[in-house]
């Protein structure tokens, strides 16, 4: 009679470790469906992540040829070649862009000529001696009249003229992109110091192929060659590649002939 009881509270056991397992293994399940959803649903709208740019506004801060005296953390030249692939990408994809500088009449000097020359319609907003573009009252009005909410912005210097407003802009609801390769500091540190602040306030870092290249999705369009201009321009490198290319295709089809 012991057996028998003691064979049925085994069983009992079994039973109740068995009914445990199955459940275990629902609820396990039920979570990797609940995971997988969320990743479905990201995989559908992979392309919101993305620079929309029907929403994106260019702002450039503040560069001006007296400022570009102190940068060290790039070379003036590849500064300023930047800036202009990006004004170039911006205007390719009909992209608004808004100026300003930060005392033009003193040691920061006027704007660089190329924004006038690459840029002759962007809006220029000039301010009252605020060292942060945001904190003038016309350039955040120019910038919402636009209605747009994702913000490009590069300035001299990246630590003060890109940083505030950015992080300014940022705590007001934009989405803001620094294109800090479109920028400069004083020195190597100025930058890295920059860089953590701007992640840690939420801004998002850029380069400028980055910017290009996420504007363009694609090199099935009527504009490619114009998007291939400006990788030669960001990379003379690639430019060369292109040109050995170019003139091997040439040699074959001589040699075709």
């Amino acid at each position: 009679m012991k057996r028998l009881q003691s064979s049925k509270a085994v069983a009992t056991f079994v039973l109740t470790l068995l009914a445990a397992g199955a459940l275990v293994i629902q609820d396990v399940s039920g979570r990797a469906d609940a995971q997988q959803q969320p990743s479905r649903a990201a995989k559908a709208d992979a392309g919101a992540v993305l620079i929309d740019p029907a929403d994106t506004l260019l702002l450039l801060l503040d560069h001006q040829t007296g400022l570009f005296q102190t940068v060290k953390d790039i070379s003036v030249a590849e500064l300023r070649t930047n800036t202009v692939v990006l004004m170039k990408a911006a205007k390719l994809m009909k992209i608004p862009i808004i100026t300003t500088a930060s005392v033009p009449d003193g040691p920061n000097g006027p704007l660089m000529q190329e924004i006038q020359q690459y840029a002759p319609d962007a809006i220029y907003v000039p301010r009252k001696g605020e060292i942060s573009a945001w904190d003038n009252e016309d350039f955040v009005k120019t910038v919402r009249k636009t209605g747009r909410k994702t913000l490009l912005i590069a300035g001299v210097w990246t630590s003060v003229c890109v940083t505030f407003p950015a992080l300014q802009a940022k705590a007001e609801g934009y989405k803001v992109y620094a294109v800090l390769d479109a920028s400069g500091d004083p020195s190597e540190m100025a930058s890295r110091i920059t860089l953590a602040r701007l992640t840690q306030g939420g801004v998002i870092p850029m380069s400028t192929n980055m910017v290009f290249c996420e504007l363009q999705r694609t090199w099935n369009r009527p504009d490619a060659a114009d998007f291939g201009a400006l990788y030669s321009a960001y990379a003379p490198n690639y430019q060369a590649a292109v040109e050995s290319y170019q003139r091997a295709q040439e040699v074959l089809k001589r040699e075709k002939k």
